[in-house]
């Protein structure tokens, strides 16, 4: 039997903040980027995001929120793995949400009562979901609540953005990643960031393990040793 070196994880993950956040030439991308970066110091309306998968949503969630807590103020983030009961503590002033199309009843009852909360308060609220707030499966109050004030509809990034974003990634970590290996990545695979970045650690990972360099024969064999079809 061949025992497989398994690395250590020694690469810190990347700092989602609203200055790594790569918009494109997408108009609405750059306005909700603006106008996060504006929040802290222009408090007003709640903001909501929506767009498919890897547009960037969570990204900037994350990124608000960590700009919020840098200035020393208190945030709160919720979503569909949030153990309820959802309650805020303290001197909140923002509340964030994120993936509201995946809300159960009973977390949708206790979404409703942090936005009212909130608003009580005078906290900031921003959330994000894939559909427009019209569309979310959710009951009626909260759609309406989630509806009510900016909302921004996301683009997920062209090839040429995507390769910058993949390509930063790889520098940060130190790891080379040939033309021909980002042009196989980005024509072979979705070009949804998130999904890209986990294809990544796992590229990483596995290059450790064998103590190669990566190339495109290096990709085939990963897949092929999980299993998977390319």
């Amino acid at each position: 039997m061949t025992l497989r070196q398994i690395p250590l994880a020694i690469v810190a993950a990347p700092t989602m903040s609203l200055d790594t956040f790569v918009p494109g030439p997408a108009t609405a991308n750059a306005a909700a980027l603006a106008h996060l970066r504006a929040m802290p110091q222009q408090p007003g309306a709640p903001v909501y995001l929506w767009g498919a998968s890897g547009s960037g949503k969570t990204h900037l969630l994350r990124a608000l929120t960590s700009a919020w807590q840098a200035q020393g103020a208190r945030a709160a983030w919720f979503d569909a793995a949030s153990a309820l009961p959802w309650t805020l503590e303290g001197q909140t002033s923002l509340v964030v949400l994120d993936g509201a199309e995946s809300l159960d009843a009973a977390q949708q009852h206790a979404a409703f009562a942090l936005f009212i909360d909130a608003v009580s308060a005078g906290a900031q609220w921003a959330a994000a979901g894939s559909v427009p707030p019209v569309d979310l499966p959710l009951r009626d109050d909260l759609r309406t609540r989630l509806a009510w004030g900016h909302v921004f509809a996301l683009e997920a990034l062209g090839e040429n953005d995507a390769r910058a974003v993949l390509r930063r990634e790889a520098d940060r970590r130190g790891i080379f990643l040939s033309d021909e290996v980002m042009g196989y990545l980005l024509t072979r695979f979705s070009r949804d960031l998130k999904h890209l970045m986990a294809l990544l650690d796992r590229l990483d990972e596995f290059a450790l393990s064998e103590k190669r360099a990566i190339t495109v024969p290096l990709l085939k064999r990963m897949f092929e040793q999980e299993g998977a079809t390319l």
